[in-house]
Formats: C-alpha cells, structure tokens, sequence
C-alpha cells in the first residue's frame, strides 16, 4: 500500500505546497463560512479549487475514479453499486446516442465514462479545477472514449456554453458546492434545451437533523468543512429552489430510504475494512494510510502537509458516519426535473 499512496502523491506536481495549501483553503473556508468575503461567489470557487487541489489524489486512491456514494444491495459489490447508481441517472435521463448531455461538476470522469458507456451519448463534463480536469481528459483517452467526451474548464454558475446547449444536465454530488441552490440550478435552466431534463444526487440534512442539537451542529460542520461545503441545504431549500428558476419538477426523494434489504450508503466508511475492494476507504484503513503517511512524510518521500489533509478528510468521513447511522444527512437527495417546452 504505501508504494501505491506514495505514487499517487509524488506524481501530483501541484501537492508540493500540500502544507501551505491546507492552511489558505481553511483560511478561505472560514473567511465565506462567515460572510466576511467581498464577492462570495468567487469565494466559493476558490475554496473550491483549493479543496480539489487538496483531496483528489487522496479520493483517487481511496475512493476510486466515482466521487460518489451510492444505494447498494447485500451481495452487490460496492464497485458495482456505483455504477448501478449511474446507470439509474443515466436511464431515467433518457440518455442514448445523438444526445449532448452536460455533467455539472464532473471530478476526474468517472461517472462521466460509465454513463457514456452506458448510454452512447456525449457527455460534456464542466469543472472549475485544472487538476481534475487534466486527470479526466486523460483517463477518458485511456479508457478510448473520448468521441464520447468533451471538457468546459469553467465555474458551472457560468459556463462557457451558449443558451440551450444541452439534451440533458446531471450533477452527482457536485453541485452542493455551489454557494446557493438558485444561482447553479438557474444556470442549469438556462443550459438546457426546451422540454430537457436535468437530474441531480444532492447533499441535504434530512427531516431528523436538529439546528438546536449541538451534537448535530458539529457534524454537519465537521462535513462541511472537511468536504469543502460552504452550504448543506434541506429538502425543500432544493426543492423550491428548481421551481423559483422554472423547472417542472418530475420527482424529488431520498434514496438513502430503500426498500427491502440494503447495505447503508455509510457503509465504507464506518465498516471494518474486511472487504478487500473497500479497505481504503474503511475506518481500518484509513488508519492504515493515515500512520503510512506519517512514515512517508518523516522520511520526506510525500509532500508536507499530506497527514494533516487525510486528518481533514478523515474528520469529514467520521461525520459522515455518523451523520448516515443517527439519518440527519444523506448524499443522495435524488431531484429529476424538467424545463418546459
């Protein structure tokens, strides 16, 4: 493993200042968390950027190419859960070949390839930050997709795009890192074609999270700030929000509430670290990096500062373990929408 990590880490030309680059991100993060920045919106785009320069390698290497959580059923492999949750955005998109569909925060591509795959059609990812983007352009040529992908480097509240571009929108768990619900969905509005949809996992606290509990005030904090989140909004913030810019909402519901047996979402993150495909990104084996790490940083073979981000992060996934077994947040507030035609 410690090859792997310290691989992943040395090959990231831009993690060399991994110290001081966590100190101005948190600087940011509580200078928009307060309201004491002039232009909040090119605020969030630097915490943005700050973040991802931070955490992608750790994600990729923990995580997988899919920044994602999803559903999943006992016996389902959690790489296969993934997938399966991009395939249902996929479908109830209507995605198929001709189409240009727009992929609003796209990470390094993940989603992006398995949903072109999946459905033949173009998919555009949009993305603020170069790194991801660089990664993406080239795991889309080595995965020979790239007649199916395209690439906007942007802020998606205001994308390089004409008026009605677009057959189709998706956002999975992207756009929570907008700064408000009304400024990326109005920009999604305006992106898609007459009579298109646009479907979206979203980040919320749920019905059971308690604004005057302060057990639950500090792990939505620790998520928000360990997950780059200036805003987690509730079901209806989301919901009113597609309606103000114009949307026809098609349906809204938590999938975290499944039917039948289930495997919670948190999962991999509060489990044991027996299963070998999710050991990394386990309570086990996050303490396993987390102590690799350390020997890597001491001997100077990993970037200084590379601990304290896997701290960042880990306080954020302990949250979220928390947050998922006590249902005050879930990761997969599911919005499909549609603009009249």
């Amino acid at each position: 493993m410690s090859v792997k990590l310290s691989d992943v880490l040395k090959d990231a030309d831009k993690s060399s200042g991994v110290d001081s680059s966590l100190s101005e991100y948190k600087a940011h993060f509580r200078n928009a968390e307060r309201g004491e920045s002039d232009d909040e919106k090119s605020e969030h785009q630097t915490v943005n950027n700050l973040y991802y320069d931070l955490v992608t390698d750790f994600f990729e290497y923990g995580w997988g190419k899919s920044f994602h959580f999803a559903p999943r059923v006992p016996g389902e492999s959690f790489k296969a859960s993934l997938a399966r949750h991009e395939h249902y955005m996929a479908h109830t998109l209507g995605l198929r070949p001709g189409m240009v569909v727009a992929d609003i925060g796209c990470g390094v591509g993940g989603p992006l390839m398995e949903i072109a795959r999946f459905s033949g059609a173009k998919i555009v990812g949009v993305n603020s930050n170069a790194y991801q983007l660089e990664r993406a352009r080239k795991l889309t040529r080595e995965a020979k997709l790239a007649d199916l992908a395209d690439f906007i480097h942007c802020d998606f509240l205001s994308v390089e795009a004409p008026d009605e571009s677009f057959d189709a929108a998706y956002s999975i768990e992207a756009s929570c890192c907008a700064p408000d619900k009304v400024s990326i969905y109005r920009e999604i509005y305006r992106l898609l074609k007459p009579g298109a949809c646009f479907g979206a996992y979203e980040y919320c606290m749920t019905e059971r999270f308690d604004a005057s509990n302060p057990h639950h005030l500090r792990i939505k904090a620790d998520i928000q700030l360990g997950g780059g989140l200036l805003i987690i909004d509730d079901y209806q913030t989301v919901d009113d929000a597609l309606r103000t810019v114009g949307f026809e909402v098609l349906e809204t519901r938590d999938l975290t509430l499944q039917a039948g047996p289930s495997i919670p979402w948190y999962q991999p993150l509060a489990g044991s670290g027996i299963s070998f495909a999710s050991f990394r990104s386990s309570r086990i084996g996050r303490s396993v990096t987390h102590g690799t790490l350390r020997v890597l940083e001491a001997l100077r073979i990993v970037p200084q500062g590379s601990v304290r981000v896997a701290d960042t992060l880990n306080l954020c996934a302990a949250a979220m373990a928390e947050a998922g077994r006590l249902e005050i947040f879930t990761p997969m507030y599911f919005v499909h929408a549609r603009k009249p035609a």
